[in-house]
């Protein structure tokens, strides 16, 4: 190990339970799995600069969703408060921000616990995000709904009345406008833990709603061993089924990635993708990405430090999760590599991450036009110096757009690649 990694290293170390900043790339986790409030960047060795407001500038992650009509919605949390905006010229102006919520220190913040926001074809919008019930970590995740396209929002409501916590929400909006929401649940971790069994990590739990958010069915446990900070990842397969990627926990306390269909008959086999080997009982709040192409292959992108394998890695399975191709490393070698995110389009794929080179963290990007097959060469998309939010992707009728969120450039919406 270099003297430059060995000292950052031990910088890390320093800060983690301050502000938890997971392990840069090539280092394991360096915290207790009490600290659930971790929540910060992997890319850049410092806690992101102080600021007090709750504007987009003081934001340390933004969640985007373009509109049927072309109107991006972006959804941020900073000062306490969760808000929206809208952009009618793809992120170079804003609307004035709508405050939705306000939990002030209690809010769930950090990139793996980013708001979630989807609208339909008629300009209702749904929300949720979560915040912390208590200073053991114990969250509940809120929904706000708007039927004028983000303009007004009614009352937070609580999505569930379990009451044992839930948190990290992902959300899609499927096709025939239905919402699909999935979430770290700990109500079995609770009850093992009255019952006095000692039980680590969460559950994946999830739900549907045909009203637009209103009334959820009641939720339902995919996996009842999953782990409990790191976000789910979700994509719509050709049916128009959700499939999900995330952080299990699997016998002997190994925490390596799995992915599932929610079909209308509840959720299919459990799908390992790697076996990684990486046993820990740390927070990595480092979450998994995935598409799904056209094709129905499940392309999935994740980190791990495995007995096995350690880095960032992407792979994907062209029989619905029961077989995943070998893994694929991403990055250079000697830089520390995080946050990657996919978009599939067809048989177009894009896949994106983040990588910190002990002075600037840049936005790399591959693609591959043959559902995953072959891939280009790297291109580095954007760069900073400065704090920076997750990449992430989203598309828009056949274009693709890279968001990207930085403390010293402010937001981003660029456009990296179309379908023909």
């Amino acid at each position: 190990m270099s003297n430059f990694k060995r000292s950052h290293l031990n910088l890390l170390k320093v800060r983690a339970f301050i502000f938890g900043a997971f392990c840069l790339g090539a280092f394991g986790p360096i915290w207790a799995q009490v600290d659930h409030s971790s929540h910060s960047e992997m890319s850049v060795p410092s806690k992101p600069p102080a600021c007090e407001g709750s504007g987009l500038d003081c934001a340390n992650a933004a969640t985007p969703f373009l509109m049927a009509d072309g109107k991006l919605l972006l959804a941020w949390t900073s000062g306490g408060k969760v808000s929206i905006s809208h952009s009618t010229d793809l992120g170079k102006t804003f609307t004035a921000p709508v405050v939705v919520a306000e939990h002030g220190k209690s809010l769930d913040t950090g990139g793996d616990a980013r708001p979630q926001i989807v609208a339909d074809s008629k300009g209702n919008v749904f929300l949720a995000y979560a915040f912390f019930k208590d200073k053991n970590w114990n969250a509940q995740i809120n929904k706000v709904l708007s039927g004028d396209g983000g303009k007004t929002f009614s009352a937070p409501e609580s999505l569930v009345t379990n009451g044992s916590s839930e948190r990290f929400p992902s959300v899609l909006m499927r096709p025939d406008g239905s919402i699909f929401i999935a979430w770290i649940d700990k109500r079995l971790i609770a009850s093992a833990k009255q019952g006095g069994v000692p039980k680590l990590g969460g559950s994946i739990a999830y739900s549907f709603s045909g009203d637009g958010g209103k009334t959820f069915q009641v939720e339902r446990i995919a996996n009842e061993d999953s782990c409990e900070c790191c976000r789910v990842g979700a994509s719509l397969d050709p049916k128009g089924q959700p499939v999900m990627i995330y952080r299990a926990i699997f016998p002997g306390g190994i925490r390596d990635h799995a992915s599932q269909i929610i079909s209308s008959n509840g959720s299919d086999k459990i799908r390992r993708i790697a076996n990684d080997g990486w046993k820990t009982d740390a927070c990595p709040h480092h979450g998994p990405a995935i598409g799904v192409s056209s094709q129905g292959t499940i392309h999935a992108a994740w980190f791990t430090q495995g007995a096995n394998r350690a880095g960032v890695f992407y792979a994907n399975s062209h029989n619905e999760g029961a077989s995943y191709s070998e893994p694929m490393r991403l990055g250079k070698v000697d830089a520390s590599t995080s946050r990657p995110y996919l978009l599939a389009l067809g048989k177009n794929v894009w896949l994106v991450w983040k990588e910190f080179d002990g002075h600037d963290t840049v936005v790399v990007m591959k693609q591959s036009g043959d559902d995953g097959k072959t891939w280009s060469k790297e291109a580095i998309l954007s760069k900073t110096a400065d704090y920076s939010d997750h990449p992430l992707l989203i598309s828009q009728g056949n274009q693709v757009f890279l968001s990207w969120l930085t403390r010293a450039d402010g937001y981003q919406l660029t456009k990296i690649g179309q379908i023909e």
